[in-house]
């Protein structure tokens, strides 16, 4: 699989270098015109005096060497880091294969699913061609894991990601984007015909097909299809899962090709203007919680600061927080939705007198606006009594960046301030890895599907490497997301990574968590938990 981004991503390196090569020769430049005073105006009647010797010789040997080290301070700083960038790139286009499959199925995940979405519905606008897209739900999964254990439960998912992968046409695509739910890609496609291949796929697996000798199960599905019934691509995908909504509330084991006037009001399937009025009244009423999730050096087991997250609160019409945004987004109100939250997580938090720091999550949408002013955030966190250098400004990239000047003009301007600006999630996308080169940052978050692959990919484990090497080459922190076993933990100690967070160490909660941990006592302790419950599947497997 090959990466648009990359090609653009070693240009922008390749013209920093030439910007600073161009800075070297300017500078040589100078040291010429120097020389050339110092070796005084000519003067044809005196000749070759002494002191005029003296000068010329003196310039024949200053010049090169302050031009060599002029060469060594600008250059070899400036092509160490962009080849450990370009060293960067390349592990990254060799690991992300790896990296956007799910281990279970081998179907690919939910961020391939949506890179692969994007992509899929920018062919069918600009080819005019239909594209289909079916979200599936395996039938009582939840009981199957009570029954049989998890490891019943994960031979139904392999059992299903075979049949997507076999039962499915050569040009669809199947995904794995959550527990037990699924999607199909279907380009080129109708709504006739992609019911027609869910019907084929669900009859497969009720007769046991995809399960030799362990039996059947069934699933429930929901469909739609670009530009009929979705003539709007970006409510292709709550269209179809509308309409698995609706077949899984209504006897489950059946497919739903989503129908305006039955699915409409179902789950979140609501028109423009309505999305716009529900994130308006969100962020007017405040409907957001606040919960914190506490990094911790993972030497000391100390906490070094606490990263601010949201949920939509009861009543905002959100289930959680990434439809909240997602809608936003959809509606151009993004800006506005980061404002309220920062001011939500910060009226919020009680931090300890011996804290680190509170961590903000920023759309660049909201650093790329004209009407972006650093005075706004520090009126915002004023009032809480939140000094500016406790403060550290996630960049998540929900967002494709659009301005990169002004959004870098404005980081700087937060930092100049008083705060500090981390990259998050470095690691999901070419995005993150194309603003790391441009963009300096205090603390660079590596993204946990990479934390979480790198216990098991070698792949992944190379990048973590890498993504390392360029945050220590470049002064700054790195802190692991997502750290949820003690293997991963053990990974990332390992490779020397100072900070992490996850749900192994603390889950995000309503107050901050402040006591210090034992790692290798809760390392332990995770070990033991995973091998009893091991055991427990495997003798419930047998039975």
């Amino acid at each position: 699989m090959t990466d648009s981004g990359t090609v653009p991503a070693r240009r922008d390196g390749a013209a920093h270098l030439r910007r600073i090569r161009f800075r070297l020769l300017a500078g040589l430049a100078l040291l010429v015109v120097a020389a050339m005073f110092l070796a005084g105006p000519p003067n044809p009647e005196a000749g070759l005096t002494l002191e005029l010797a003296l000068r010329l010789g003196l310039s024949a040997i200053i010049l090169p060497v302050l031009a060599s080290t002029l060469a060594h301070r600008v250059l070899g700083p400036a092509e160490q880091l962009q080849v450990a960038h370009e060293k960067l790139q390349h592990m990254y286009d060799q690991a992300r294969v790896d990296a956007l499959l799910d281990p279970i199925t081998s179907l690919g995940n939910h961020r391939a699913f949506q890179e692969e979405m994007l992509r899929q519905l920018e062919v069918a606008r600009r080819d005019h061609r239909t594209l289909a897209l079916a979200l599936v739900d395996l039938d009582d999964l939840k009981a199957i894991n009570d029954d049989r254990g998890h490891a019943g439960g994960d031979h139904v998912l392999g059992a299903m990601g075979r049949l997507i992968a076999e039962g499915s046409r050569p040009s669809d695509r199947g995904f794995r984007i959550g527990g037990d739910e699924f999607a199909l890609l279907m380009p080129n496609t109708d709504a006739a015909t992609a019911t027609v291949v869910l019907k084929r796929l669900l009859a497969r697996a009720l007769s046991g097909e995809a399960r030799p000798g362990a039996g059947a199960f069934s699933f429930s599905a929901g469909l739609s299809a670009y530009p009929t019934p979705s003539g709007d691509g970006q409510k292709l995908f709550r269209q179809a899962d509308a309409a698995l909504y609706w077949a899984k509330r209504h006897g489950r084991t059946d497919i739903h090709l989503f129908d305006p006037e039955r699915h409409g009001a179902a789950d979140d399937v609501r028109s423009t203007p309505e999305l716009a009025a529900a994130v308006i009244e969100v962020a007017t009423r405040r409907l957001v919680t606040p919960l914190y999730q506490t990094i911790f050096d993972l030497r000391s087991g100390r906490p070094v600061g606490f990263e601010g997250l949201v949920r939509p609160a009861e009543g905002a019409g959100f289930r959680d927080a990434q439809s909240l945004f997602v809608a936003a987004e959809a509606v151009e109100r993004t800006v506005e939705l980061d404002l309220v939250c920062l001011d939500a997580v910060a009226a919020g938090v009680k931090l300890p007198k011996s804290a680190g720091y509170l961590a903000f999550n920023l759309s660049p949408r909201t650093l790329e606006t004209e009407q972006f002013q650093v005075s706004d955030l520090l009126r915002i966190l004023k009032p809480h009594r939140i000094r500016p250098e406790q403060v550290v400004l996630e960049l998540t990239e929900r967002e494709a960046i659009e301005d990169l000047e002004r959004l870098r003009e404005n980081v700087e301007r937060c930092r100049a301030a008083g705060m500090r600006i981390a990259a998050d999630d470095v690691g999901a996308g070419n995005a993150g890895l194309r603003l790391l080169s441009e963009i300096r940052f205090d603390i660079v978050k590596i993204d946990l599907l990479l934390v979480q692959g790198g216990a098991l990919r070698e792949s992944a484990m190379a990048v973590l490497r890498a993504i390392r090497d360029i945050g220590v080459q470049s002064g700054a922190t790195v802190v692991a997301e997502g750290i949820e076993t003690a293997d991963q933990l053990e990974v990332v100690r390992g490779l020397g990574v100072t900070a992490g967070q996850g749900y192994l160490l603390a889950p995000p909660t309503r107050n901050v968590i402040t006591e210090t941990l034992d790692m290798d006592a809760l390392a332990d302790a995770d070990r033991f938990r995973r091998a009893w419950v091991g055991d427990r599947d495997s003798i419930a497997t047998s039975a």
